[in-house]
């Protein structure tokens, strides 16, 4: 968070892009609330 708004944090971003191919529901699961909250920061 700064004067300019919250921003992500460029680690998470990288771990999300090499994310690996979901095998189980659990996972799944886990990516789609990731992407859930970082959907916040994509402009439309």
């Amino acid at each position: 968070i700064s004067s300019g708004g919250i921003s992500v944090d460029p680690a998470k971003v990288e771990a999300v892009l090499e994310w690996g191919t979901p095998e189980s529901v659990t996972e799944i699961r886990s990516f789609l609330g990731l992407a859930g909250y970082y959907r916040r920061f994509i402009e439309s």
